[in-house]
C-alpha cells in the first residue's frame, strides 16, 4: 500500500510537470494546461484539459517515463503545429487560446534567441559536456559586482571571457553568477537563478532589440551569417540563402526588394567611412578589415536576424 501510495503520489505530480514543467519552461505552448505552475493546490486554477491531461500522464507512466517521447508526441500534434494566425472566428470562439484553437505566438526564450542566431551562422558549436564557458560581456561588469571592496581583487573576481570555437557553445554552458548573470540573458527574460522560478515571464522591450542589433555575439553571428551570403552569388542567391537559415523560408518579393536596395545603400555609405567600416567589423569579429562589401552584408544579414520572425514563435 505504501508503494502503491508513493506511485500515485509520483503520478499525480507528473500530471501537472507534463502540461506546465514541459509546455512552460520548455516552451512549447507558452502556457500550460494549468497556468498556475506556482500554485497546485485550492487556490490554483483547473486545468483546461483535464482528461487529456489524465491521458497524457497515464500514457508517459505507461511508456516507461519516457521524456523525450513525452516532448516528441507533443510537438509532432496537429496542435502544436498550427500556424498563431488569429482569425475573427477563432478569436470568437476562443478569446484567450485557452483551448488551444491557434497555435500561441510569444517571443523566444533567451537560450533558443542566442543559439538560434549562432546556428543560422554557421559558428554554433554543439559539443556535449564540457565545463561552463564565459561568453561576452560588458566591461567591468563582473568586477563590479565581484570586488567587495578589495582593491586588489582574487582571481576569480576578473571575468576572463572565452576564446575560439568555445564561445559559440550552446547557451546550456553558459556559466552564471547570481549577483550578474549574463545581461543578454537577462534582457531576454532568463531567470537569475537567485531564487527557484517556477516559469519565465515573457516580455518585448526595445532592450531587446538593442542586444540584437548590438550585442557582440549577435554581430559576429551577423558577420558570420553575412559571409555565407556573400559568397552564394549574386546578390538575390544570397539575400534567399539568408532568408532560408534565418526565417526557414524564401523571402518574399517585398522583403528582397528592401534587402537588396539596403544591400546597395550600406555598401556605398562605408565606401567613404572607411574608419568606421573597420570598427564595425572589429566589433563583429574581424579585425583589421574595412571592406564596405562585407560590412553591407554584415548588416543585412543583421537585419534579418532582427525579424520579428527569427525571434518569436509563430
Amino acid at each position: 500500500i505504501g508503494i502503491w501510495g508513493h506511485e500515485r503520489r509520483i503520478y499525480a505530480a507528473m500530471k501537472f510537470f507534463i502540461f506546465t514543467q514541459a509546455s512552460g519552461l520548455l516552451m512549447l505552448f507558452e502556457t500550460g494546461l494549468v497556468k498556475t505552475a506556482e500554485d497546485f493546490g485550492t487556490q490554483g486554477e483547473f486545468p483546461s484539459h483535464p482528461e487529456l491531461l489524465d491521458w497524457l500522464a497515464a500514457d508517459f507512466v505507461a511508456s516507461g517515463w519516457d521524456l523525450r517521447r513525452l516532448l516528441h508526441q507533443m510537438v509532432m500534434s496537429e496542435t502544436y503545429r498550427q500556424q498563431s494566425e488569429a482569425t475573427p472566428e477563432l478569436l470568437e470562439k476562443d478569446p484567450y487560446n485557452r483551448l488551444l484553437a491557434r497555435a500561441p505566438r510569444f517571443r523566444l526564450a533567451a537560450e533558443f534567441v542566442r543559439d538560434g542566431a549562432l546556428a543560422a551562422s554557421g559558428l554554433l558549436n554543439d559539443d556535449l559536456g564540457g565545463p561552463s564557458v564565459h561568453p561576452y560581456q560588458p566591461d567591468g561588469l563582473w568586477e563590479e559586482v565581484s570586488h567587495y571592496g578589495y582593491p586588489k581583487p582574487f582571481s576569480s573576481q576578473k571575468f576572463l571571457p572565452g576564446s575560439g570555437r568555445v564561445l559559440y557553445r550552446r547557451s546550456l554552458y553558459t556559466a552564471w553568477k547570481r549577483t550578474s548573470p549574463p545581461p543578454s540573458m537577462a534582457i531576454f527574460d532568463a531567470p537569475s537563478r537567485e531564487t527557484c522560478s517556477v516559469r519565465r515571464l515573457n516580455t518585448n522591450t526595445p532592450l531587446q532589440a538593442l542586444v540584437l542589433q548590438n550585442d557582440p555575439q549577435f554581430l559576429e553571428a551577423a558577420r558570420a551569417l553575412g559571409d555565407l551570403m556573400a559568397a552564394a552569388g549574386s546578390p538575390q542567391d544570397g539575400i534567399d540563402l539568408g532568408a532560408k537559415r534565418v526565417l526557414g523560408r524564401a523571402p518574399t518579393t517585398k522583403e528582397r526588394d528592401v534587402l537588396s536596395a539596403a544591400l546597395v545603400r550600406y555598401r556605398q555609405a562605408y565606401q567613404s567611412q572607411a574608419e568606421k567600416a573597420r570598427q564595425l567589423l572589429a566589433s563583429a569579429g574581424a579585425p583589421g578589415s574595412g571592406d564596405p562589401v562585407q560590412v553591407a552584408w554584415t548588416l543585412v544579414a543583421s537585419t534579418l536576424l532582427n525579424m520579428d520572425e527569427a525571434v518569436t514563435r509563430q
